[in-house]
């Protein structure tokens, strides 16, 4: 409907003229990848508690039950759990790229 409008250089069509648009659950897959990665990735002592999101922060320590408390769980359990499964995720999806393209 909108790409009729559009000049041919914002098509949303790929070689071979076979349309790709919206998510699949391949981009679902990967930005949840990223995304877990990123969370992985965090450190604590050097860039969580410059902005006062480390576990001995005083508003977490005074204050569990807190919207912060619970976001700063959540990142140390997907370190602390996800850690070997990551691996496993992004080495299969590396090699599935390289493969696939």
């Amino acid at each position: 409907f909108f790409s009729q409008n559009l000049p041919s250089s914002f098509s949303d069509t790929e070689v071979g003229g076979v349309g790709r648009m919206g998510l699949n659950f391949g981009d679902l897959f990967l930005s949840g990848l990223l995304f877990l990665n990123a969370i992985a990735v965090l450190n604590e002592e050097r860039f969580l508690a410059k902005h006062g999101w480390s576990t001995t922060a005083t508003d977490v320590t005074t204050n569990p039950n807190s919207l912060k408390a619970k976001i700063i769980a959540i990142i140390k359990a997907v370190r602390l759990v996800m850690m070997w499964p990551l691996i496993f995720l992004n080495t299969l999806t590396i090699a599935f790229k390289l493969a696939l393209g």
